[in-house]
């Protein structure tokens, strides 16, 4: 069991030959799906960067609340992307359920406006989730199918990075609308809604519909065929995705993404600890999560090409040894004025390390009919443990206090990502066979 090793993994694409000219290193359909994931994640981040604060600030609601919508937040996204995964497998139209995902947050956004109270903001939350889980596995899957499997992750660092730009641009427009709105909050809430309707229509007219493997070059004339033609693909069923966890890899990926999950305290708690511990000022809140995105999208795209090559197993280890180290600067370092920018950078880090890491090496596992479905499976694990450790840190943060609630996280962190390193250990070599004997040598 292993993330993935240096070479390319069974049954990897052959490149094409360069005499018929080389294809380009990443697919139309991967940019298509950048620019919408960069403008969906202005509208998504505008909210998100001043959430925390309308919530805890304006609402009163305490750090044991927050945990608990936190994680509803990421929770029930994580519960739609199995549903999500199957449909688009089962009606082989990734881009459909997309586009329903895509919508449904886009329409959630306006409702912001008329929710003054926790009880309604939780609940367009929950469906604005619902949205995204909807989406999250058809969008990689379209990703996947349109790539070679030796350029996975250099595909999924491509659209990370788009993505990101948009998490950098969202709270910067945030930030400047309370700056000069005077019903700040509602303000954001209403051009965030405008953003998210431009990245639906984006969607529909800029991305092919279909699987998107007609970027993926052709396989030499020469190479026999892979399968033959069937004039209808077989339904996926239940059965089939439930028989993914039977392939030893997809079970190794889900039970370290799990661990190393209920140890990843979410962005918004990270936010509010660096804050506390240096006094900053509110109205520079929003801009924290600036940092962070800032160094996803320089080190993404760099980040999976080095995975490609090197082995996922490694980077993917390595990001969360760089949050670990962040844990630690939060708990333990002196309050230096070069303490935002150093937890930031490594925050940021820990994200381009392991954020489509993570997916590239699920596709290389997961057969192409099941592919929305397996990276679903590794999905949605991750993201209840995330719950789960959005539900504990709260807790933890409410009884005892923000130092002893972070050096839990740091010491459950360290283990799981020992466990980790132990399951996706390389595979050990196959004992060579002996040598055959010469036939035509005498004893």
């Amino acid at each position: 069991m292993y993330l993935a090793d240096r070479s390319a993994p069974a049954g990897a694409k052959a490149a094409p030959d360069r005499g018929s000219g080389r294809a380009p290193a990443v697919a139309s359909t991967v940019l298509a799906l950048g620019t919408v994931s960069l403008i969906t994640d202005v509208s998504s981040e505008m909210v998100t960067a001043v959430l925390p604060l309308y919530l805890i600030a304006g609402l009163g609601l305490s750090p044991l609340g927050f945990g608990a919508l936190d994680g509803l937040y990421n929770g029930v996204s994580a519960l739609v992307q199995l549903t999500g995964g199957h449909l688009a497998d089962r009606v082989r139209n990734h881009k459909l359920v997309a586009g329903i995902g895509y919508g449904l947050s886009a329409l959630c956004k306006p409702l912001l406006l008329l929710a003054h109270s926790l009880g309604p903001i939780s609940v367009i939350l929950a469906l604005e989730r619902t949205g995204k889980g909807l989406r999250t596995a058809p969008r990689d899957a379209l990703i996947s199918l349109s790539t070679p499997d030796e350029l996975q992750g250099r595909a999924f660092g491509v659209h990370r990075a788009m993505d990101t730009t948009g998490a950098l641009l969202g709270p910067l427009a945030a930030f400047l609308i309370l700056g000069v709105a005077v019903d700040g909050y509602d303000a954001v809430f209403g051009v965030s809604a405008c953003v998210a309707v431009l990245g639906v229509v984006v969607l529909m007219l800029f991305v092919p519909s279909g699987a998107g493997v007609g970027d993926i070059p052709p396989r030499p004339a020469a190479a026999p065929a892979a399968r033959p033609a069937a004039a209808r693909p077989n339904p996926v069923r239940l059965r089939d995705a439930a028989g993914l966890l039977r392939l030893p890899r997809l079970r190794a990926l889900a039970l370290c993404a799990v661990l190393l999950g209920l140890t990843t305290v979410s962005d918004a708690f990270v936010y509010l600890l660096l804050q506390r511990r240096t006094g900053m000022d509110d109205q520079w809140f929003p801009l924290l999560p600036l940092g962070t995105a800032a160094v996803f999208l320089l080190l993404a795209v760099p980040a999976g090409a080095l995975a490609d090559r090197i082995g996922r197993r490694t980077v993917f280890l390595t990001g969360h040894a760089l949050l670990l180290a962040a844990y630690g600067l939060l708990l333990l370092a002196p309050d230096w004025p070069a303490l935002p920018y150093l937890v930031l950078a490594l925050h940021g880090m820990f994200y381009a390390a392991t954020d489509g890491v993570l997916p590239a090496a699920v596709a290389a596992t997961v057969p192409e009919s099941l592919r929305a479905t397996g990276l679903a499976l590794v999905g949605t694990g991750q993201a209840l443990a995330r719950f789960g450790c959005s539900l504990a840190f709260g807790g933890a943060w409410t009884l005892w206090g923000t130092g002893p609630a972070l050096a839990a996280a740091a010491a459950g962190l360290l283990c799981c990502a020992a466990v980790a390193g132990f399951v996706l250990r390389p595979a050990p070599p196959a004992p060579s066979a002996p040598p055959a004997p010469d036939p035509a040598r005498r004893p």
